[in-house]
């Protein structure tokens, strides 16, 4: 009923940069915070970066003075423009949000993946 997609994935290049998008669809009638998380496999999943409505940002660690997320609520739609890509950023990319559906059922909904993958 409730669907993110993403779009962006891809090759990079070690310094240089990629934008990643996920756009929610469905009997939506209200989305809270939205963000991005990566796992390789066999790794745990880490949170990348968080927005909530009021547009205040998280980052993780490894990510903070590279990577910059937003929002347009009117696309339903939450991007993560990542700078200054390193190796180690290789990961599967999920987008996550908090959404309220029409029913009014308060729903924790992810995206299916976006594969990254930084070259050296």
């Amino acid at each position: 009923q409730v669907q993110l997609v993403e779009s962006g994935g891809g090759l990079g290049q070690a310094g240089g940069s990629l934008r990643l998008s996920c756009t929610a669809s469905g009997s939506i009638f209200s989305i809270k915070t939205m963000g991005w998380y990566r796992q390789v496999p066999g790794k745990q999943r880490d949170l990348v970066a968080l927005i909530d409505t009021g547009g205040e940002t998280m980052y993780g660690d490894s990510v903070k003075g590279r990577f910059t997320i937003s929002r347009d609520n009117a696309k339903m739609t939450v991007n993560l423009q990542m700078n200054s890509l390193k190796p180690e950023d290789t990961a599967i990319y999920y987008c996550n949000a908090g959404v309220q559906s029409v029913r009014l059922t308060n729903l924790e909904v992810w995206g299916q993946g976006t594969l990254v993958t930084v070259s050296s």
